[in-house]
């Protein structure tokens, strides 16, 4: 009897049969399941899907993650990486495989959150946004300090209670933004670039209590890294507790431990800075006694330094008679010289002279009379323009000689002390104005700052 080839071998399948069989039995009882393993060989095509090998030490699987599964993951896929995803079996009938459709990945023990942190923090601080040169110092007395936070709970609670503890007179502007859940990053980076564009804002506190890293979602973003980075007024974030660390803690110009040691940061304690304020007037009342005590001695050296102009006048003026006199005795001298050959030569030609002789003696006898009055004319307006001259200097170096150009000298009364800027008195103060001639007894009325 002749059997057939299905009695003696049983069923017969073909390929294709087997394959669909097969991914039957594949897909039915593993719809979906979770696996763990390291990436490899990850490949990214334009098309948005990614492809690579899950493997462990023995063995490994072809899997896929299609675009829309790609763009809803928190961390970015790297060859290495050891994950755990959610995926559903399926044989690729034409070559006979079998992968798994990835729908969900998370790294393996750290969690997607904490691995899209830490990959966001390595990518921005790499880019310089935690860099030291970035930060702004937070001024020692803010004229307006702004408070970004939930309006309602502890933390504006405790923000605004230390505030007014430490310096209550500081004008605080309260911005309520959500600080988790949906458009909570919309929110923050919106009232940072609200802030950031005012003028009468000194330093930001952007704060929120404690929680779990999914709570601080909004606070680990980069749109909110970035909007701390762009904005111009200095940011102060208080996030968490003091083992809490977020993204925009490493952005800000400065992190505090907890909202409460935030306000601490941006608020001086006013008695504190009264005290301060104080020792600073006594130590600057100091420097500027001593100061002028030092300037008043230099003036006072080189006031010995200088000779009394009206003595070197004096003796110019004595010098001057002198010469005069001893150049009147001179001409008078050389006149009488002069006149008494003279007189001579006019007695012996009285005898027997012609009239051309006495002609001729007469003419040189005035010319001589002329020479002589010059030279004495020459000779004193010399003298005349050198007493000037040193008139002149000797006036120049006079301290009256600077008054009569307009210049005044202010004491501060009743002490007498040299006012030099206008912060060295206030309004209401008597002082006393030093003019060339005379002086003015004055009261402050106002002063400008220039």
């Amino acid at each position: 009897m002749k059997t057939t080839a299905d009695e003696k071998y049983g069923q017969i399948f073909t390929v294709s049969k087997l394959t669909s069989e097969i991914k039957n039995l594949l897909e039915d009882n593993f719809s979906f399941v979770w696996v763990t393993g390291e990436i490899s060989n990850l490949r990214g095509p334009g098309s948005g899907h990614l492809y690579f090998a899950l493997k462990d030490e023995y063995s490994q699987i072809s899997s896929v993650m299609f675009r829309g599964q790609v763009q809803q993951l928190k961390f970015l896929p790297r060859d290495g990486l050891s994950i755990t995803g959610l995926g559903r079996i399926s044989v690729y009938e034409p070559r006979g495989t079998y992968q798994i459709i990835l729908e969900y990945l998370e790294p393996a023990g750290l969690g997607a959150l904490q691995a899209a942190f830490q990959q966001l923090k390595e990518r921005l601080q790499q880019e310089g946004l935690f860099d030291p040169e970035h930060k702004v110092s937070i001024p020692l007395l803010p004229k307006k300090i702004a408070v970004v936070t939930s309006p309602t709970g502890a933390v504006i609670h405790d923000i605004l209670n230390v505030l007014n503890r430490r310096f209550h007179n500081i004008p605080i502007l309260i911005y309520p933004v959500k600080v988790q859940g949906e458009n909570s990053e919309t929110e923050i980076v919106q009232a940072l670039d609200d802030l950031g564009a005012r003028a009468d804002i000194d330093v930001i506190i952007l704060a929120r209590g404690g929680g779990s890293l999914e709570d601080f979602q909004a606070f680990n973003s980069e749109r909110v890294a970035r909007g701390i980075f762009r904005c111009r007024i200095p940011v102060v974030s208080a996030v968490g507790h003091e083992t809490d660390y977020t993204i925009s803690d490493f952005v800000a110009d400065l992190r505090a431990p907890t909202p409460s040691a935030a306000a601490e940061l941006v608020a001086p304690v006013k008695l504190d800075l009264q005290r301060k304020c104080i020792e600073m007037e006594a130590r600057l009342m100091h420097g500027f006694k001593k100061t002028c005590t030092r300037l008043r001695n230099e003036l006072l050296h080189l006031s010995n330094r200088l000779d009394d102009p009206r003595k070197e006048l004096t003796r110019l003026f004595l010098r001057t008679d002198d010469l005069t006199e001893r150049m009147n005795r001179a001409v008078l001298h050389l006149i009488q010289s002069k006149r008494n050959p003279l007189e001579w030569r006019v007695k012996a030609l009285c005898s027997h002279t012609p009239r051309n002789v006495i002609d001729k003696g007469r003419s040189k006898l005035e010319k001589t009379n002329c020479n002589i009055i010059n030279l004495f004319n020459k000779n004193f307006y010399l003298w005349r323009s050198d007493l000037k001259r040193i008139s002149g200097k000797l006036h120049a170096l006079s301290p009256r000689s600077i008054l009569e150009r307009g210049y005044s000298i202010t004491l501060l009364l009743p002490g007498q002390s040299l006012v030099r800027e206008s912060g060295a008195v206030i309004p209401g103060d008597s002082v006393q104005v030093i003019l060339s001639k005379g002086s003015l007894m004055c009261e402050v009325r106002r002063k400008i700052n220039e």
